[in-house]
């Protein structure tokens, strides 16, 4: 046994229960017929000419039916005539790298056999402006050379910053088609400027590349498609702001204000770009956000698959796991805070040799008198909190909010020979 399971081997990890959090459930069943419906209400072929190339960004975010939407627009452009190509809209994901950025893209299914189109990915850009403090604004050379661009997105709130537009359609725009150094630059004096940043290089873009439209989508709280919008590109600056409403207000929660331990099963640049979502966890990478619970300790146990070793978001934990630390790609969680100039989140925080005793490593140092009463919290991970688990001293609060319902009894953590969740 090592010194850190001899120091922490007997904190005592209370009773869990399950928990059912319900949230508006409204989404969009039939997305191929009314993103079709939406193209036609556009009247986007009178823009599209026979044999035109129209380079079409996807980003590296886990969006609801991301591939369905790929090739649904890929598709009506093909209808059209044109001749559509994939080009990965993501700053520095995928290792900062071509190759890199299009096993993203296949990661999350987007594969050109499945969407019908190529995958041209490279990390070239060209410098097209510069905003008027001098910062350059920049633009994916492949993407810059197509007769045409689509960008899809979902809109959502940012993770480290607050504004009229956060995440979406612009920052996709000014971040994602700059690739690493659209990206680099517009974090380069840092979040408390990216709430202009991000518009006004968006802005740029819009007026000097062909941008066609844009495919939005708003998520509800189970990650669903809630809404779908076709932007043409007079429209993205009017109408981001709205969608970004919206999104806030059909955003996810954990409906508890106080929480002594939060466990996090799995984290990754699929689930968040800071690996878990800030807005829930209540953790934020930097001052300028704010919103969610006050936690006092929280752990991540593992990395998705998808996440391919980027860890990035590990920092923001108090806690993990040394399998995480040995899943870890230094290389590319490192490069996450190089492009982002946050670093807090690359760090590796204290590491422990299994699931149990990182959760009684949280439950020591939570500062409470009686660990028997701790205030635990456990989710798979911040896309999917519609089945929770929560400590025995929480049930009041469950039978106090008509948002949350029992739906099992009390029962023990279940750990292996490892020490590690089952």
């Amino acid at each position: 046994m090592s010194i850190l399971d001899e120091l922490v081997q007997d904190i005592p990890i209370p009773k869990m229960v399950k928990v059912k959090q319900s949230f508006d459930n409204k989404q969009i069943n039939d997305l191929s017929k009314e993103l079709n419906k939406q193209f036609d209400h556009k009247n986007l072929e009178s823009q599209i000419k026979p044999g035109m190339e129209v380079a079409v960004a996807v980003g590296s975010r886990g969006l609801d039916r991301l591939v369905e939407l790929t090739k649904v627009t890929i598709d009506f452009l093909k209808k059209h005539g044109a001749k559509p190509f994939i080009v990965p809209c993501m700053g520095s994901h995928g290792g900062a790298t071509g190759p890199g950025q299009k096993a993203v893209l296949e990661h999350l299914g987007v594969k050109e056999e499945v969407v019908g189109a190529e995958i041209r990915s490279s990390m070239e850009v060209i410098q097209i402006d510069q905003l008027e403090n001098g910062l350059p604004v920049y633009v994916d050379k492949i993407a810059s050379e197509a007769d045409g661009i689509v960008v899809i997105n979902r809109v959502k709130p940012h993770t480290a910053f607050r504004g009229p537009v956060e995440s979406g359609i612009m920052k996709m725009i000014s971040i994602g088609l700059g690739k690493q150094k659209g990206a680099e630059a517009c974090h380069q004096l840092g979040f408390k400027h990216m709430a202009e940043h991000v518009p006004a290089m968006a802005k740029i873009i819009i007026d000097k590349m062909p941008i066609m439209f844009a495919v939005a989508t708003v998520e509800n709280a189970f990650d669903k498609i809630a809404k779908v919008e076709v932007l043409l590109p007079e429209e993205i600056e009017e109408r981001e702001p709205d969608l970004q409403k919206l999104s806030k207000a059909t955003l996810p929660k954990l409906f508890f204000d106080q929480i002594d331990v939060l466990v996090i099963d799995e984290i990754g640049k699929n689930i968040s770009g800071d690996g878990m979502d800030p807005n829930i966890t209540g953790r934020y990478p930097t001052p300028y956000a704010y919103g969610g619970p006050e936690v006092s300790k929280m752990i991540v146990l593992d990395l998705t698959e998808e996440t391919e070793g980027n860890a990035n978001g590990v920092g923001t934990a108090d806690f993990t796991t040394q399998k995480l630390v040995d899943k870890m790609d230094t290389t590319t969680t490192y490069a996450n805070g190089l492009t982002s100039t946050v670093v807090g989140p690359t760090h590796i925080s204290t590491a422990m040799p299994s699931d149990k005793a990182a959760i009684q490593a949280a439950i020591k140092t939570c500062n409470i008198l009686d660990f028997t009463k701790v205030r635990i919290v456990r989710i798979k991970n911040t896309l999917e909190i519609g089945e929770i688990e929560v400590s025995e001293n929480m049930l009041a609060d469950v039978e106090n909010n008509e948002n949350l319902t029992k739906i099992s009894e009390l029962y023990d953590f279940n750990f292996n020979g490892d020490g590690d969740l089952v």
